[in-house]
């Protein structure tokens, strides 16, 4: 009898833990959480209002950010240790194209059994910021310092955190992978900021005058930046060997964001000894988010096998 009540009490414990954990999980899944309990270099202007742009109940792009936060996709069946990825959507540093390429990306990757984390960071603004140079920048690092510092919670893997940005958010992505380590604000963490791998997506990437993208580049450093401002923001200049191993994806007929940003990026990582791997479509223009036609329809088959290869998906 003694021995039934001990297999029984057994029984319910082992019930009783799966129970919690499922709880947890539940609790963690497609939460929007905000990313600051204090948003550094902060003005405040009560004119300055987000603007979502909605249609069948979802909201496709959002512009006017103040307070950025960080919306958690987890697999409908997490492993212990799994992967993460960050992702920023892109919109010219002025809007936020925060369906196609923040949570549709976001499924997408839980389909393959990566945990996923869409960040809608600030847009560059005077009004909201002292320095909106930087202010994307601090949303990235602090992402990235979140999900590590909470990984635990989450089921994932601190050393298998990468990001993904598409277009600005490419430009975003790249600058926290070569400025990672910069001290943007004010912070006790000695969590690392720093990606273990990058996903670029049609990336802007240098801030150079004969390549880059004119709007990305007026809505984050002005009408008339320096070159010492244009030159600290051209990220294929930054690259180092401790640049995090990077996936990159652009088409040839892309006019909006010309290829040459992702060629000059590879060629930066290859002779800094930095594992990379760099698609050029034949066709696919600019902006075609997971693949909608042409020869970029299947990057993200391409993107699955690097990310096995490099021990990132299950």
């Amino acid at each position: 009898m003694k021995n039934s009540q001990q297999l029984l009490l057994k029984k319910v414990a082992t019930i009783f833990v799966m129970l919690i954990g499922i709880t947890n999980q539940l609790n963690a899944q497609n939460k929007i959480i905000p990313l600051w309990n204090k948003i550094p270099d902060e003005i405040k202007a009560a004119d300055y209002k987000e603007n979502e742009s909605i249609k069948d109940g979802k909201v496709q792009s959002t512009s006017l950010v103040s307070i950025p936060t960080l919306s958690v996709f987890l697999p409908a069946k997490p492993k212990p240790n799994q992967a993460a990825v960050i992702i920023f959507p892109g919109g010219g540093y002025q809007h936020l194209a925060i369906d196609k390429e923040g949570t549709k990306v976001a499924e997408w990757f839980n389909s393959l059994g990566i945990a996923a984390f869409v960040v809608k960071y600030r847009l560059p603004s005077d009004k909201i910021m002292k320095n909106k140079n930087i202010g994307p920048l601090q949303d990235a690092q602090e992402a990235v310092r979140y999900v590590r510092q909470n990984a635990a919670k989450y089921n994932i893997d601190a050393a298998k955190i990468g990001i993904l940005g598409f277009s600005a958010g490419g430009h975003l992505a790249s600058t926290l992978a070569t400025h990672y380590d910069e001290k943007t604000y004010e912070t006790t963490s000695k969590v690392s900021a720093r990606p273990d791998f990058s996903l670029l997506i049609y990336p802007v990437i240098s801030m150079q005058n004969d390549i880059t993208h004119k709007g990305s580049q007026i809505s984050l450093l002005g009408n008339n930046p320096s070159q010492e401002l244009l030159d600290s923001f051209s990220n294929e200049k930054k690259v180092n060997a401790q640049t995090p191993p990077t996936f990159l994806v652009h088409a040839t007929d892309d006019t909006t964001v010309l290829p040459e940003n992702s060629i000059n990026f590879y060629l930066a990582l290859k002779n800094n000894g930095v594992p990379a791997e760099l698609h050029i479509y034949e066709k696919g223009g600019h902006g075609f988010g997971l693949g909608i036609k042409d020869t970029s329809k299947f990057w993200t088959r391409d993107c699955e096998e690097w990310l096995k290869s490099q021990g990132y998906s299950n």
